[in-house]
């Protein structure tokens, strides 16, 4: 069987294409990423400006801006977000598929003097059960566009009890 010089670089020169369309489309289907919009307060209803927005607890992936409205992009994979700022409560996050529109309410930190751990946590947990109704109140007041958060927040205790 002879094939001719020019059928055989033809040939070539699809499967060169075919290749090349192969691993662009593979790459595009990894690295699909989603954009995330929002706004973060603190649980007194004032903006929180120039907040870290953390992805794996250590990569800033954004800020807030000088108003406390951010945009980011995420892996698509990506389910939790840390918002970090001078004075506040570390607040950790778990967004729902739907979710493209985060309102978040930080808690203030406080120093809580002569008091053991777990009645710090007891304090602590009175405030974060209070979150929600916060946000539906900065949704009232017009800070927020929405009146219930589209994700999922923990609550973290200081004090881990000891496992027997």
């Amino acid at each position: 069987m002879n094939i001719s010089p020019q059928k055989n670089n033809n040939y070539m020169k699809k499967l060169v294409i075919i290749f090349i369309v192969l691993c662009v489309s593979n790459c595009s289907l990894y690295s699909q990423n989603k954009t995330i919009k929002g706004k973060v307060i603190t649980d007194d209803l004032e903006i929180v400006p120039l907040a870290s927005i953390m992805i794996n607890d250590t990569v800033e992936i954004g800020r807030t801006d000088l108003n406390g409205f951010f945009q980011i992009d995420i892996p698509a994979s990506e389910k939790k977000i840390l918002f970090r700022s001078v004075g506040l409560e570390p607040a950790i996050i778990e967004l729902v598929d739907t979710c493209n529109e985060v309102e978040v309410v930080m808690m203030l930190s406080g120093t809580y003097d002569f008091k053991t751990l777990k009645k710090v946590d007891r304090l602590r947990k009175k405030k974060f059960k209070k979150l929600p109704a916060l946000h539906k109140e900065a949704f009232v007041k017009g800070i927020f566009k929405t009146d219930k958060a589209c994700y999922t927040q923990e609550f973290i205790p200081h004090y881990k009890k000891k496992q027997k």
